[in-house]
């Protein structure tokens, strides 16, 4: 009976090695990134005002809510103003959401209070107190463009002056996130990296460059001639236009076509100035889809545009939508071809022959048959 139980217990013995294995292959999973919604599309986002000294060049949109307080003298804005607007109010609610997922994410590392001269790897980490860089602080994605840092303050984060953070080995801006739950300040002359989600307040000191996004959830930012970059990564910057013809073909002859122009924003970042064009039409239309009525293609939107023109012969049409993310242009195109056939079931071509051209050619073949006639007469 023993050699029994042991070949019964192998299959059990088995299960139990898989599951062992499987427990660390989960626990190692790719982080996934926190999803910013509509406030992706911002360089500053505040709760009470914003506040500038000296020339300061932003790329990317500024809002503000409730607030409504923007000292623009010397700002230079790439990008669009939400004071207090519906743009402004949904991004402050997508912040909560993105600010709660980033402070939730389970600590998969402890690093010291002071991250410089270390080199991160892609995970969660935790100070378990404030964060403070000195000197440069790495961050290594280890050849994987998508690699998601997120760093956890339990109180501030604050940069010496002079400081920096490098991205090595396909590292990207927009995947690095700090939460901090009290206030941040950016040191004089530092270079930070990512985006800054804090619960009160963000100062950037004289001459700090920032290559993401500051987001002060309920207080206020304060700027000192600094250069803001939010040039959303590629990935989120988006827009789709799917065309559809109907008829979707003319078998009896020329007729009226109606052409659908479906539009999308399968990104994160919202789209202004959006434009849909067809190289054979002269007006597209627009019918539906801005549910907010702002002219903001926002993600996850859907516009409606039509067409209608006569077609004589068989046409292709390239429809172009474009828009504006972030003061950066996206487009995407379309094609539909309508076949025009005659009663006879004879195609028509999509480029004529003019009639002085058909009559020409007739002329000739009448004059070629006739002199093939009388020369037959001839030797007869």
């Amino acid at each position: 009976m023993k050699p029994i139980c042991t070949i019964r217990s192998i299959p059990l013995v088995a299960m139990m090695v898989m599951a062992l294995v499987a427990v660390p292959a989960t626990a190692m999973a790719a982080e996934p990134t926190v999803n910013l919604g509509t406030t992706a599309g911002f360089a500053v986002l505040a709760g009470t005002t914003i506040t500038n000294t000296g020339p300061t060049t932003i790329t990317g949109d500024v809002g503000l809510y409730p607030g409504s307080a923007f000292v623009d003298a010397d700002v230079t804005l790439i990008g669009a103003q939400h004071i207090t607007d519906a743009v402004a109010i949904q991004a402050k609610t997508d912040l909560v959401t993105a600010y709660d997922d980033a402070a939730g994410r389970p600590v998969s590392s402890s690093v010291p209070v002071d991250l410089g001269g270390l080199t991160l790897t892609p995970g969660v980490y935790s100070s378990g107190g404030v964060i403070s860089i000195t000197g440069t602080l790495t961050l290594d994605a280890q050849g994987d463009p998508d690699a998601v840092f997120i760093i956890q303050s339990t109180a501030t984060l604050i940069t010496a002056s002079n400081s920096a953070i490098e991205l090595i080995n396909d590292a990207r801006f927009c995947r690095v996130f700090w939460v901090v739950p009290s206030s941040a300040t950016l040191g004089t002359s530092s270079t930070f990296v990512g985006h800054i989600l804090a619960l009160t307040d963000i100062t950037a000191q004289t001459g700090a460059s920032v290559e993401g996004q500051l987001l002060a959830r309920n207080g206020q930012v304060v700027l000192d001639t600094n250069v803001i970059t939010n040039e959303i990564c590629a990935a989120t910057r988006i827009i789709n236009i799917d065309k559809t013809a109907l008829p979707t073909a003319l078998p009896s002859g020329p007729g009226s076509v109606t052409y659908t122009y479906q539009v999308t924003n399968p990104g994160t970042v919202e789209l202004s100035d959006v434009t849909v064009t067809d190289d054979k039409v002269d007006s597209v239309t627009y019918v539906s889809g801005d549910t907010s009525g702002d002219e903001i293609l926002q993600p996850g939107e859907t516009w409606i545009y039509t067409a209608t023109t006569n077609l004589t012969e068989t046409t292709t049409n390239v429809g172009t939508v474009t828009g504006i993310g972030a003061g950066i242009p996206t487009s995407d195109t379309a094609t539909v071809t309508v076949v025009v056939t005659t009663p006879t079931g004879r195609v028509l071509p999509n480029t004529s022959t003019p009639w002085y051209g058909v009559l020409l050619t007739g002329l000739v073949l009448i004059f070629v048959g006739a002199a093939g006639w009388i020369a037959n007469r001839s030797r007869a």
